[in-house]
């Protein structure tokens, strides 16, 4: 049920290291909680639907405020990790509920998605998402 206090926002950012590919962000903030929608698209491949990636709630720890505990709501094993960083992160830097999907695929970067290609890729996504959250007005 949509309501006034549900914020969405879409953007999209380029891949690190590909030439025709990007990484699509949507951000829906509400009341008590915020859901992350990731994927990528390539140029030839934007009218092809994603196959479903993995799927991650977390919440921020109230007893040490350094860390966030994630549970795994659907796994994807090629993005469950880097689906459970971003939550964590989110959850962790806003103080509220996340819930990440994530269907992003690094196989068209430089090398086929090296860790230091996902660490690229996780370091934009990040810098995006925190860049637009308070940009979102969160609720308060």
């Amino acid at each position: 049920m949509a309501t006034d206090s549900n914020r969405v926002v879409q953007v999209s950012i380029p891949l690190p290291r590909s030439l025709d590919t990007r990484i699509f962000i949507r951000i829906t903030t509400q009341a008590k909680a915020i859901l992350i929608s990731l994927t990528t698209v390539a140029q030839e491949d934007a009218a092809a639907p994603r196959p479903m990636g993995s799927f991650v709630y977390a919440l921020p720890d109230r007893f040490n405020h350094q860390q966030s505990i994630a549970t795994t709501l659907f796994s994807a094993e090629s993005s469950l990790e880097f689906t459970t960083r971003v939550a964590k992160l989110v959850a962790r830097k806003t103080e509220l509920p996340v819930y990440v999907t994530n269907s992003i695929s690094l196989e068209s970067m430089g090398m086929g998605g090296t860790v230091e290609e996902e660490m690229e890729a996780f370091k934009s996504v990040a810098e995006a998402i925190l860049s637009i959250l308070p940009k979102a007005a969160l609720p308060s």
